[in-house]
């Protein structure tokens, strides 16, 4: 790998820079025709949503998000306006504004009226804004509710805290319509409502929700925040999270525990689900369980965002979503239900995160809606079909291609048709026009230590990290960070403080987690991982693994109950290697994760954890609930070592994953159910690159797929490619020539 020197860098820069913003390059991009034009102007403002199909002058009228269609009586002529008003449902959604909306509608009609355009940002800024409260307050605000409260049914003899106690088991069981034991931001909502309508009406233990909505409004405290302080009222001394006791440690989120026990948590996310026990001083064998559910609206992501197809071909939209509990997935036509129910035309596929189209007419023209539905909130998003004669053909574009780094330089292969679209020969100078054309201003020659060997670009600080050896035996290694990656003019090389790098984690981003703060960096025979962040590059802390004598060889990451696995090394190369668990709240050892084995790999959607024993071919399948509890799912035993392992998601059905596992050894693919256990092998995809011949890791035969919507994946051999099919768990062509090909980038438009 060291060929690659200054050259092969840049260019993985910019691949590397155009994967991770999801640039969308190809679809649809080359069709131009004027009813095309016309829908896509509103993008300004939101996408096409408003097509009607009376017979009015309306009948053809695309109106953006936040608009409606209206008739001018005075010329008789359609006319799209702001919306009027908006319904009252309350769905709360954060604008990229920095300001709160009650729902989609309202953001998109405020956008209008302002003339800017505003979108929905899937985090939490809106809800977080303002000084954090001080225990003092949230102990005024405490016990300003509970003041509040009716006394009548309280026995006089009860001391404070049963009181209390007892206050706040009512009043939650109030709000708790549907008794659950959970409040949704529905429940929620129907008492803020209700409150509105008549304070007097309702004086029995939901008063006190009045002033808390103020706060929230005001970014004091959020919903998630107003759910846990009264469940944790209820908490005895001394709580603690997996055996860890946290009164005594320095968390940012977690501020303090009062004068009564309680436990605050400021801003809940998916890493703080899970059991959280107390214990009473003195008496640690009594002690009181709660589980924290931490609940997340859906994100959603369609593809394509738009297409031109012509009469009698087949059509495929795609829709994904994640949220927690899993979102259910419903459609619509211009606005209207679609019931593909019984007819030939339409179908949906894999509960419903694919709309198939048979055969394209006239009248399947439209702009159709995947909505996405769980219990806490609803997300939407438009692709559009538009369906005419002589549809123009996508030009030629760097997207929806893999990049294959080998001997002979870099081959650019688009993977349907497994065509050959550029080879740029190790030789070439890259800073010339053709590759000026693809990158554009992304492209800067970067210089590094003999052999680059670990590019990764983080999405959260814009920063591409790169670690480089020296030679061979590792003897000396350097890792740097390119800050403002995607701007060449502010660009600047760091070279960190860090010496002795072995390797550095970075957990990915996805629909929901948007944002990273930490990495790790873990040094060469060194039983620790120290933590960074990332914003500033300095060390945060160091977490000493050295009374397990664990020395990390890979980490992973899940976002559900926020653990890191780590990989131990072993000396003995026949031996399975270990695994240790650290809870990313409290940065604790948990300790072991019990009879796991071999390196980790964590699905995109953080739900299901696969082990991989590489040297003896066994599969260890974790889950991860919606409780945050780890659950041994079951094994797979595959016979044969194991070199890379990659995440397929299911075509059959939605939030499922299939995974292909690649051999070390022979010509042998895997491919495995993650729900059933079930595997495939399949034969005859020639050798992999020797073991030996591969020093820069151990997986001598990669894996690499083609993001959330792709069918294809490429994996390598010695000699040549192969191109998989993931919808029909087989192959699809070999790419000769291209003799080791074993780094490989997809480049994708999402």
């Amino acid at each position: 790998m060291g060929f690659l020197g200054v050259w092969a860098l840049s260019i993985l820069l910019g691949s590397s820079l155009w994967l991770a913003y999801g640039v969308r390059a190809s679809a649809g991009s080359g069709a131009t025709v004027k009813e095309l034009q016309e829908g896509l102007q509103v993008l300004k403002h939101g996408k096409p949503e408003n097509f009607t199909n009376d017979g009015g002058p309306c009948r053809r009228a695309y109106c953006g998000r936040g608009r409606e269609c209206v008739v001018r009586q005075e010329m008789g002529r359609a006319e799209c306006v702001c919306q009027e008003s908006c319904h009252t449902s309350f769905v709360p959604v954060c604008g990229s504004d920095g300001r709160f909306y009650e729902n989609h509608c309202e953001l998109y009609r405020t956008a209008c009226l302002q003339q800017r355009r505003i979108y929905m940002v899937h985090s939490k800024d809106c809800f977080f804004k303002g000084d954090t409260c001080t225990m003092a307050e949230y102990n005024k605000l405490k016990s300003m509710l509970l003041d509040m409260q009716p006394r009548t049914s309280i026995d006089g003899q009860a001391n404070a805290m049963d009181q209390r106690r007892i206050l706040v088991d009512t009043m939650f069981k109030y709000i708790d319509r549907n008794q659950d034991g959970r409040l949704s931001s529905e429940e929620l909502a129907e008492v803020r409502v209700a409150v509105q309508k008549d304070m007097e009406e309702y004086k029995q233990g939901i008063v006190y929700l009045q002033p808390v909505i103020s706060l929230h409004s005001e970014g004091r405290i959020s919903f998630e925040s107003i759910h846990f302080l009264s469940i944790c009222l209820l908490h005895l001394p001394k709580p603690g999270n997996h055996g860890i006791i946290l009164n005594f440690l320095d968390l940012e989120d977690i501020n303090d525990f009062g004068d009564d026990g309680s436990l605050y948590i400021t801003k809940v996310t998916t890493i703080h689900m899970g059991n959280y026990s107390c214990h009473a001083y003195g008496y640690e064998e009594l002690s009181q369980t709660h589980v924290l559910q931490v609940n997340v609206p859906p994100v959603i992501l369609v593809y394509p965002e738009t297409q031109a197809q012509e009469p009698g071909v087949a059509a495929s939209l795609r829709c994904h979503a994640d949220g927690i509990p899993n979102p259910k997935l419903t459609w619509l036509k211009n606005g209207l239900d679609l019931q593909p129910h019984g007819s030939k035309q339409i179908s949906l596929l894999a509960n419903g995160s694919e709309l198939h189209i048979g055969s394209v007419r006239y009248e399947d023209t439209g702009a159709y809606t995947c909505i996405a539905r769980n219990e806490v909130g609803v997300d939407e998003d438009i692709s559009s079909l538009f369906v005419e004669d002589s549809a123009r053909k996508t030009r030629l574009s760097v997207g929806n291609m893999f990049y294959v780094f080998s001997s002979e330089g870099i081959t650019i292969l688009q993977p349907g048709n497994c065509e050959i679209r550029r080879r740029i020969p190790r030789t070439e100078k890259i800073l010339g026009s053709y590759v000026s054309q693809l990158w554009s201003s992304l492209i800067t020659a970067v210089e590094t230590d003999a052999m680059p060997v670990k590019l990764f670009y983080d999405k959260s600080h814009d920063q591409l990290w790169l670690l480089s050896w020296r030679d061979l035996l590792k003897s000396r290694s350097t890792l740097q960070v390119i800050t403002s990656a995607s701007a060449v003019e502010q660009r600047q090389i760091i070279r960190t403080p860090f010496e002795g790098v072995e390797d550095f984690y970075i957990p990915p981003t996805n629909l929901i987690i948007t944002h990273v703060r930490f990495g790790f960096v873990y040094l060469k025979s060194e039983p620790a991982v120290h933590k960074i962040d990332l914003e500033t590059l300095r060390l945060v802390k160091t977490i000493s693994l050295k009374n397990y004598s664990c020395i990390p060889a890979s980490m992973a990451y899940t976002h559900l109950s926020g653990y890191y696995f780590i990989e131990c090394q072993v000396e003995d190369r026949s031996a399975p290697s270990s695994q240790l668990l650290i809870d990313s709240v409290s940065d604790a050892v948990i300790g072991p994760n019990p009879n796991i084995n071999g390196q980790p790999f964590i699905s995109p959607d953080g739900r299901f954890v696969v082990s991989v024993d590489k040297q003896h071919g066994k599969l260890q399948v974790q889950t991860i609930s919606f409780s945050g509890e780890l659950r041994t799912s079951h094994e797979a035993d595959v016979s044969i070592p194991l070199a890379d392992l990659e995440f397929q998601p299911s075509f059959t059905e939605a939030n499922k994953y299939m995974i292909v596992a690649s051999s070390a050894q022979g010509s042998k693919l895997v491919f495995a159910d993650l729900a059933s256990g079930r595997t495939k092998a399949l034969e005859d995809f020639k050798d992999p690159i020797p073991a030996s011949s591969w020093p820069w890791g151990d997986a001598n035969r990669v894996v690499v797929s083609s993001g959330v919507f792709g069918r294809y994946l490429v994996t390598s051999s010695a000699e040549s490619l192969f191109v998989l099919d993931g919808k029909q768990s087989g192959p699809h062509c070999e790419v000769s020539d291209v003799k080791r090909g074993n780094t490989v980038v997809w480049v994708g438009e999402v």
